[in-house]
């Protein structure tokens, strides 16, 4: 671990400016691929809306096969290596849809098959790198190290999906997938140069079933807690909406309002925007008014703002677009920030994967339901239709806030109440204190 100089962490942290590096570039090649993607199957295979909707789905389905006992593998093994094993699959993954086109092989079966393996190597990623993240840095470093992943991620996504537009305009979607790989090479350079190890994992004999009680105990921890369950709870309701309209937005915007793909790239970017301002805010508005109320502010407030969305028209009509997208964007990536930080002073180290790994299960888990249900409601009723019933659900999904113990609520807890003695050893949420978030750098 790095002492604690003056600065701040990307002056005065070599491992984590690396992983901040990897990171960022990984985050800008995901932006492209995913205006990338639907334009191959929009423009090249001429897929309809549900088809297009399926591709979404298929991407985040890993999420309800495997999110469980992902959780229980990665906190058995280092995590830095499973990281480095993952983007090595997902370049090799990516880097083959351009060469299946040149083949003459792509098809849309092949995309979604690009989808599912990418997706399943994407849940072993974040869950490892989520718990990592926590190992790396000071639990006084780790609210700054949050927001600034956070707000890398934000930006890059709006250099990535306005240039991923570009590139299908003047070079083709398919090559798009070429600036993925490329960004995957960068990411992998960056893992390989952290010098910081984990401790050993104990290689301890594990009863049969092991893996199973594993899983049930990520389950009860998030089941058995009113804080981790309300938080995942809104999250798997939000993102079966949010993931309802943006499987459609392209579409949606190529067929309904008329835009070509490289503007299309250029709003979805502008909305972007949006989560870089969420991740500049957001700890600067926790210390203001607390935790528990920046949240509200961030995904109740802020999410009314996409009801705008599906009023968007050509000519300035597409400035309602922009700016119900960059409302929700920015809500969002702030409360994701708060909702990082939070979990990492709450949870012990030890349970971190699976924590990760059982929340992810649940919100993710809705992904894929909404990108079906967004392809659905588009073929069914129309895309404008789609939009208006998929973005209503998004300040709907707050009402859990609303209801819950954090409408009542400053700050979120510093720690847990102690489990029962019969719990486990070593398996206890310990109290551990609150550290004040450090100062901007």
């Amino acid at each position: 671990m790095t002492p604690r100089t003056p600065g701040g962490l990307l002056r005065r942290h070599r491992d984590f400016r690396l992983l901040w590096c990897g990171e960022t570039a990984g985050k800008y090649g995901s932006a492209v691929t995913g205006v990338a993607m639907p334009l191959i199957a929009v423009s090249t295979l001429h897929a309809d809306t549900f088809e297009v909707g399926l591709l979404a789905a298929t991407a985040w389905a890993p999420w309800l096969l495997f999110g469980l006992p992902a959780g229980a593998w990665v906190d058995r093994l280092p995590r830095r290596p499973v990281m480095v094993a993952t983007a090595a699959v997902s370049l090799v993954l990516f880097a083959s849809v351009p060469v299946a086109a040149r083949s003459g092989l792509l098809s849309v079966g092949v995309l979604l098959a690009v989808a599912l393996l990418t997706g399943t190597a994407a849940v072993f990623f974040q869950t490892a790198y989520s718990a990592y993240l926590a190992g790396l840095l000071d639990p006084a470093d780790q609210p700054e190290g949050n927001a600034k992943l956070h707000g890398s991620a934000s930006a890059a996504q709006i250099a990535g999906q306005g240039s991923g537009g570009l590139i299908a305009q003047l070079a083709g979607a398919v090559n798009g997938m070429f600036v993925n790989a490329a960004t995957l090479s960068v990411s992998l350079l960056c893992l390989t140069g952290i010098r910081f190890r984990e401790p050993r994992v104990p290689r301890a004999e594990r009863p049969p079933r092991a893996l199973a009680r594993e899983v049930a105990e990520g389950l009860r921890l998030i089941a058995g807690d009113r804080w981790l369950r309300t938080l995942t709870l809104f999250a798997a309701a939000s993102n079966l909406a949010l993931m309802g309209y943006q499987s459609i937005q392209v579409v949606f915007l190529v067929r309904t309002v008329g835009l070509s793909p490289g503007l299309v790239g250029g709003l979805i970017a502008a909305v972007s925007l949006g989560g870089v301002a969420g991740a500049f805010c957001a700890r600067r508005v926790a210390a203001r008014v607390g935790d528990a109320r920046a949240t509200l502010v961030f995904e109740v407030g802020l999410a009314v703002g996409a009801l705008l969305m599906p009023m968007t028209a050509s000519g300035p009509g597409v400035t309602l677009f922009v700016a119900g997208g960059f409302c929700v964007t920015a809500g969002v990536v702030a409360g994701n920030v708060i909702k990082a930080s939070f979990q990492q002073r709450y949870c012990p180290p030890e349970l971190l994967g699976r924590l990760a790994a059982t929340s992810a299960f649940v919100s993710y888990g809705t992904l894929p339901l909404g990108a079906l249900l967004g392809g659905a409601l588009g073929t069914a009723l129309g895309l404008r239709a789609a939009m208006w019933i998929t973005t209503a659900g998004i300040p709907l999904a707050g009402l859990i806030l609303l209801f819950s113990p954090i409408r009542r609520s400053r700050d979120l807890p510093a720690s847990a109440p102690p489990r029962p003695r019969h719990e486990a050893p070593g398996h206890t949420m310990r109290p551990r204190p609150r550290h004040e978030a450090p100062g901007t750098s």
